[in-house]
């Protein structure tokens, strides 16, 4: 397993729709493994593909607590093929936005449908920060990302300051 590294906000690889995965082969299961080792090293509770600069719809999360055992899940292709009419708030971060907290309402409960790494069909339905997280991850396969719910004075102010980070990271490395 490798740590790769992430992609940026703003940065176009994000704002594209992931295309869709034909059959789960080896390559789709490495890119779960590096996933998943990016997301925990980082430390994350979710990643997609495209925010490893991979256009495939893929997605790796793990909502557990700190003082519970793992569970990650990978899937490909997922679909929201449920929302509940509740919504819940919660303050959202990215991997791709780091240092970027803000509130984002979504619906409260969804269900999902995927294909496991097996190649299994599978539906699973969550409620609370798992509904939240599968949620603003399909959408990044979507090419959403959760600052888009925000006004857009708003996230203005944030990919300002993204750019700024990515300058003076690139300066560093160039030093």
């Amino acid at each position: 397993m490798a740590m790769q590294p992430l992609v940026i906000a703003p940065d176009p690889r994000l704002k594209k729709v992931c295309a869709p995965v034909d059959a789960i082969d080896d390559d789709i299961k490495r890119l779960a493994r590096d996933m998943l080792d990016t997301m925990y090293k980082a430390p994350g509770i979710g990643l997609a593909a495209c925010q490893i600069g991979v256009l495939k719809q893929v997605l790796v999360m793990d909502c557990a607590g700190k003082d519970q055992p793992p569970e990650p899940m990978v899937m490909v292709n997922p679909k929201v093929t449920w929302s509940s009419t509740e919504v819940a708030t919660y303050e959202e971060g990215c991997l791709s936005i780091p240092d970027i907290y803000c509130e984002v309402e979504r619906p409260e409960r969804v269900t999902v449908a995927y294909t496991d790494l097996e190649g299994a069909a599978q539906t699973v339905e969550y409620g609370g920060l798992w509904a939240t997280c599968v949620q603003h991850e399909v959408d990044h396969l979507n090419g959403k990302l959760f600052i888009d719910y925000l006004s857009t004075l708003k996230r203005n102010m944030i990919l300002r300051k993204m750019r700024k980070l990515k300058s003076e990271r690139a300066k560093d490395e160039a030093e």
